[in-house]
């Protein structure tokens, strides 16, 4: 069938009529980010694992700054 596609040159473009029946979603979750259905109270572990996840990078970033401006200095002999 692909061939047929690419061989006529022809644009098959295979499109339901608007008042059709629309298809039933997934009865499983479509993946990790999706909302358990049984909410779980925030623990500490969770807030830790937050607050590494926004402050690591911030410091990272200092870091790289710093690294940068001593690195400009050290070459200007």
């Amino acid at each position: 069938m692909a061939e047929d596609i690419i061989e006529s040159g022809k644009p098959v473009a295979r499109l339901r009529p608007a008042g059709s029946l629309t298809l039933k979603p997934a009865q499983q979750p479509a993946g990790p980010f999706e909302v358990a259905a049984e909410a779980q109270k925030p623990t500490v572990r969770d807030a830790l694992v937050t607050g590494l996840l926004v402050i690591y990078p911030a410091f990272a970033a200092v870091a790289a700054i710093i690294a940068g401006l001593f690195l400009a200095g050290a070459t200007g002999v």
